[in-house]
């Protein structure tokens, strides 16, 4: 009898070890689905992240045109794009830098041939977006104005290309100014300045009248001393700040 008691408690045993054994084995393998299902759902979250990132970066919904560099005009020009992406300017490109008022197109055309990105918004734009263009555009090689009549609350544009916007914080827009500014492929004046041109607004100033002196194949290397060219952000007051002194009899 001892020895059947002894049999069965081995046998017993060995059921024991076998049931830990698979407990075991079925832990494991639910610690191991849990974390391979954590992985995956970490893998997704990031591919959606990275997909979702790049759609909203995308510049496929750029438009393109097929404007030839070099045409200057003296009169104003009717452009097809409002604000224009190209076409015939003016002698004289607006200095780069930050407008709170419309400027002619004819000069900032004639900076986008140069290399520079215009940045145009809605009139009445919320002031913290208007802030947000702002530092955007505080680099050089940059324009920002507002711009009546636009279809969206801001619209980017370079030579031969523009985009239109969701707002001040669309994710395109940074990429959109990395791709185009001054970029050799479609600047068909690299190089050029965007300094020493026009630093009025519209209202400021009509257009330059003709100047003998720049022929139709000539550029000017900056605007005339007559015409007040400082950057924008820089302007001085038009009222001296002081009356001048008599003169010496």
């Amino acid at each position: 009898m001892s020895k059947e008691k002894a049999q069965a408690r081995r046998e017993h045993l060995a059921r024991m070890r076998a049931e830990q054994k698979r407990k075991e084995r079925r832990s494991a393998l639910l610690m191991w689905g849990i974390g391979g299902l954590v992985v995956i759902v970490l893998v997704g979250l990031v591919g959606f992240y990275v997909i979702n990132d790049q759609a909203q970066k995308s510049l496929t919904g750029v438009k393109t045109f097929a404007y030839k560099g070099s045409e200057h005009t003296w009169e104003k020009v009717a452009y097809t794009e409002a604000p224009p992406a190209g076409g015939p300017h003016n002698y004289y490109w607006q200095n780069c830098g930050i407008y709170d008022q419309p400027i002619h197109n004819e000069h900032g055309v004639h900076s986008l041939e140069h290399g520079a990105v215009w940045i145009t918004y809605r009139p009445g734009l919320p002031q913290g977006d208007v802030d947000t263009l702002k530092s955007l555009a505080s680099s050089d090689f940059m324009l920002l104005s507002p711009y009546e009549g636009l279809k969206s609350d801001v619209v980017v544009s370079s030579w031969n290309h523009q985009l239109a916007l969701n707002g001040a914080d669309d994710p395109r827009l940074p990429a959109y100014i990395k791709k185009y500014k001054q970029n050799p492929t479609y600047t068909p004046e690299f190089g050029a300045a965007c300094d020493r041109g026009i630093g009025t607004t519209s209202a400021q100033q009509a257009l330059p009248a003709p100047d003998p002196s720049v022929g139709p194949a000539t550029e000017p290397s900056a605007a005339p001393s007559t015409m007040p060219s400082a950057a924008p952000s820089t302007m001085p007051s038009t009222e001296p700040s002081a009356a001048p002194s008599p003169a010496a009899s």
